[in-house]
Order: structure tokens, then sequence, then C-alpha cells
């Protein structure tokens, strides 16, 4: 089958390739990828990885063998579902319990942004507990998972204050429901309930002072690069605070958050209450176009590759 796969540093750094088939375990069906979205932590591992490997986590396509333990939706469905690596491949192993139908109505570009990006806002949006009246920041607002938060903590009634790295990043984000968007988290005015942080190092270390007594402050990525040291008086000063590392990976495999929330997520697409945000979509016989652009930090939003 064909499936781009990593070049090392010495290549462009995905090119399209024949590779062995998946063998699915007997909780998976195989998928025949029609699109994938491009995030941010597979695509600054490109020239890391060995060179011939298959990266990529949302897959969106149609089932063409089902579970040999009888799990899942039969041969022809269509499916969106999230894979810890394997996605960029022509056909995808996926386990029942972290894919969904695709109603009728909705893309598979549509769908496919929803896995990493759609399920790590909602359970950190999840993390914060009843939002409705609540002041909520969202670092990296103008990435694929901040503009996905924006909306859903916006449907939750909550106050979104967006921050963004550079003003041209804050388009859009008012009408998704961003009562108030600025550049650099120092912008940031009072103190919150709950804080999407994905920055990590000085946004971090920030988030941490802005954050209410009893507030929830949810830390899942760490796109400037920098380190974040956490000062073990913080909890001491606010003890009645919480901080919470997500990872959507262990979320999927520990608590199952796949097949349910993906259907919540859907029927928010199907009926238009969630925009996916797609910024960029291309072919995935090119795809280093939109990788570039993505690592360039100048998608605002989601990149989606379609196989074609």
């Amino acid at each position: 089958m064909r499936a781009l796969v990593t070049t090392g540093p010495d290549g462009p750094g995905l090119v399209l390739s024949e590779v062995e088939p998946p063998v699915a375990a007997d909780n998976q069906v195989l998928v025949q990828l029609r699109a994938t979205s491009l995030n941010l932590g597979e695509t600054r591992h490109l020239h890391d990885t060995d060179p011939g490997t298959v990266l990529g986590w949302d897959v969106a396509g149609d089932v063409v063998a089902t579970a040999a333990d009888g799990s899942g939706p039969p041969v022809g469905s269509r499916v969106v579902g999230i894979v810890d690596s394997g996605a960029w491949g022509e056909t995808v192993a996926v386990p029942t319990h972290a894919l969904a139908v695709i109603p009728d109505q909705v893309s598979y570009a549509a769908s496919c942004v929803l896995p990493i990006a759609g399920l790590t806002a909602w359970r950190a949006l999840e993390l914060g507990g009843f939002l409705l009246r609540k002041r909520v920041l969202i670092t990296g607002a103008a990435g694929g998972v901040g503009r996905l938060a924006v909306q859903l903590a916006h449907l939750s009634g909550a106050e979104v204050t967006a921050v963004v790295g550079r003003p041209e990043r804050s388009a859009g984000l008012a009408s998704l429901g961003a009562a108030d968007v600025v550049v650099g988290i120092d912008a940031a005015d009072g103190r919150f309930d709950l804080v999407l942080e994905s920055v990590g190092g000085a946004s971090l270390a920030r988030a941490m002072t802005v954050l209410s007594d009893e507030g929830v402050l949810v830390t899942y990525g760490r796109s400037s690069g920098e380190a974040g040291p956490i000062d073990p008086w913080w909890f001491g000063d606010h003890s009645g605070a919480r901080m919470v590392g997500l990872l959507v990976f262990s979320e999927v495999a520990a608590r199952r958050l796949g097949t349910r929330q993906l259907e919540r997520l859907l029927r928010l697409l199907e009926t238009g209450d969630l925009d996916p945000q797609i910024a960029a979509e291309g072919s995935w016989r090119e795809p280093m176009p939109l990788v570039d652009a993505l690592l360039a930090r100048e998608v605002p939003g989601k990149a989606v590759l379609v196989v074609d």
C-alpha cells in the first residue's frame, strides 16, 4: 500500500512510498484513509525519526475490514478515529473504542480535525467542570485545538479570553465566541477559573499566576519549545487550585475517551454549531507545503491532507 513516510534529516521530510499494510488486532478495524489532519506534534518529528516511518494520528475514511472480536461498525461505514501512529497510510488499523461513524452530512475533511484537536479541547474543558459564566483563558487560541476550544467553551456558557502570539493570528476568534482576544498572555486581565495552556515556558509560568484560588490549569502542549519550571510553593499558595497534565492518547486508552466524545463532536459539526476551522487543504501527494506552513505557524486553524 502507499503511505507518507519520513525521509530522515537529509530528505524533504515526507514522501509517498510503498509499505507493508498493517495487520489489525482483534479489536481493530481496517480503514481506507480519505483524509487526515496535520498536528504540530507529528510534524516536528519528521527529521528525527528513522527514514521510512509512517507517522500520523488523525484518521477519516471507510471501513474495509471489521474487527475480529465483533466490535465496531460494519464494512462500508464512514468513520473517524485516532491512532498513536500510522495514520498517514492508505490503510490504517484503528481500535474500535477510538472511532465513531461520520454522519452523512459531514465530510471526511471536517471529521479528521476532531481526533487530536477536538478530543484535546473537549477533555481540557471537561476538566474545568460546569463552565457557565466561568472565565476561561485559552493560550495558543489561533491553533487547531485553540479554535475548537474557543467554540466549545463559548457553547458551554463561558466567558472566553483567547491568547494569540501575533496580532494577525487573532482573525476570526471573536466570531467563534471569544469575548476578549489578547496578544500574549501578559495582556490577559484578571483571574481565570480555567486555563487551557499549550505554549509552555514563560506562558505556563504566567498562566499559574492568573489562575483563581480554586481554578483548574490544564497543560497539554509546549509549542514554544521552552521548559516551564514549576515552583513547588505554588501549590501551597493555591491550595484550592489544580494543575492537570493532559495527553489525549492516555485519555483514549484509560478512559475510553473516543467513540462517545467523537460522536458528540460530530453532531456539533452536523448541526453547524461547531466549525472545523480548516485553514488549508491539499493533496497527500504533495504534503510538504502544508507541513512547512504549519511549522512556520502560518496556519490559523487546521491543515488537512486529502487522499487522491
